[in-house]
């Protein structure tokens, strides 16, 4: 073989980002000038070259060349022996290649950065970090975690004190932040803080200060602002809707209610009750018919017209006494204008009982200006009413108007104006209706 090469040292320590050289012996041993072009092999290669590349000597001389290793310093190139060789080829002869090797061993180093994210938070009860730890170096490394609040009002604690983390790989640490009392309302706090992140290195390495970085914590109170304004809209709107059911639908309903106590409803639930009663004995007389034939007002004049009563009065039982009957009548009462006062009666009570009367309903359909004035007993005034106040008005009373035997439940119109009916022709009289509700008792014996 007309060709020898050695390097120097066989093994050789290279720190990342620095460069290291070794030489590289070449000798000629051949008769005649030769070429040689120098190719590193291994996993070094990416970061290695020889320098100058390429070498001419004459028979029987010698040569150096220099092996520059360059390692980058980060995590691509792993800490660790690396074995390597570099390939002699002889440019007239290629068939005499040597190829000398060594070991390179690259030297470990540590950097790590991190970031807290997000970097602020907000809420009533705890925030919520992350602490990304990247590891720049070229060997795992454990990182320690900690914190220190910028006050003490706030607590912050890691959920795992450590990480391990591979050349190259980022790891996460979570933390919260932990207000030390609750706001219940008012303006929003803020707590900053410090965290960190120390690694741990190997006897022998120089120490790393420790990556600090900083965050905030925002605390809110647990009733947000808008709660009092939301509180006092509510209130608002709901004094609206009851001023709105007063002023609105409660007058409807209430006159609908009274427009379904009418004298057919009153007369066909008393009859339902006194069909439920226990008949004892024979029906006492019947009631007196209320203001039989036409009665004409004083000074009423040839146009006014005769009130026309209902005889619908029931009579109560006379078997035993202090037996009640429901007892129910009507009566129908028309005056001119003008025409003075015109009245009739709609009850009369019989010998040996009493009327307990409990309700009243007057009606007013057309509509009419004037006076109604209802009378129980002995010309006892029970309501006085002027006309064109109402179309329809129900009393009920809770202590009964008791009208003794032989005493009368009348009612008087005095008629101003006549009132005209919707979609109908105006009536020349005033007309108004009176029905009456109550229970006929017999007397007891004396």
């Amino acid at each position: 073989m007309s060709l020898t090469a050695s390097l120097d040292a066989s093994s050789v320590n290279a720190a990342p980002g620095e460069e290291t050289t070794v030489p590289l012996q070449v000798r000629n041993s051949g008769p005649t000038v030769e070429e040689y072009r120098f190719e590193v092999v291994g996993a070094c290669a990416a970061w290695s070259a020889v320098e100058p590349a390429v070498l001419s000597l004459y028979p029987g001389d010698s040569g150096t060349v220099s092996l520059v290793l360059r390692p980058p310093r980060d995590a691509t190139v792993p800490a660790g022996e690396t074995p390597f060789g570099v390939r002699v080829v002889p440019t007239g002869e290629q068939s005499g290649t040597v190829v000398p090797e060594g070991r390179v061993t690259v030297l470990p180093f540590t950097a790590t950065t991190a970031e807290l994210v997000p970097r602020s938070s907000h809420g009533s009860r705890r925030g919520r970090h992350q602490l990304a730890v990247d590891n720049l170096g070229n060997t795992p490394v454990t990182v320690r975690l900690g914190a220190q609040p910028g006050t003490e009002l706030a607590r912050v604690a890691f959920v795992a004190p450590e990480l391990l983390i591979a050349p190259g790989q980022a790891e996460f640490g979570r933390l919260r932040v932990r207000p030390a009392k609750r706001i219940w309302r008012g303006t929003p706090v803020t707590h900053p803080f410090q965290v960190f992140a120390a690694t741990q290195v190997a006897e022998g390495q120089e120490p790393v200060e420790p990556v600090l970085v900083d965050g905030s914590y925002q605390q809110e109170p647990i009733l947000p602002r808008w709660l009092p304004r939301a509180l006092i809209t509510a209130a608002v709107l709901l004094i609206a809707l009851v001023g709105l059911w007063y002023a609105l639908l409660r007058p409807a309903v209430k006159s609908a209610a009274r427009e379904a106590v009418t004298p057919e409803a009153v007369r066909s639930a008393a009859a339902a009750d006194k069909s439920k009663a226990p008949q004892q004995g024979d029906a006492a007389g019947a009631g007196a018919d209320a203001g039989t034939g036409d009665s004409a007002g004083a000074g009423s004049g040839g146009g006014a017209s005769k009130p026309t009563p209902s005889p619908s009065a029931e009579a109560g039982s006379e078997a035993g006494a202090g037996a009640a009957t429901p007892t129910s009548a009507q009566v129908r009462v028309r005056d001119s204008v003008g025409g003075g006062t015109n009245s009739a009666a709609a009850l009369q009570v019989p010998d040996g009982h009493t009327f307990q009367l409990t309700d009243i309903v007057v009606q007013n359909p057309q509509g009419d200006a004037g006076t109604v004035v209802v009378s129980a007993g002995s010309n006892t005034s029970v309501l006085s009413l002027g006309l064109e106040n109402f179309r329809d008005s129900d009393y009920h009373f809770v202590t009964p108007i008791l009208v003794p035997a032989g005493g009368k439940v009348t009612m008087t119109i005095d008629c101003r104006k006549v009132g005209k009916p919707v979609a109908a022709r105006t009536p020349s009289r005033c007309s108004e209706s009176l029905f009456l509700g109550g229970t006929m008792r017999a007397d007891s014996a004396g």
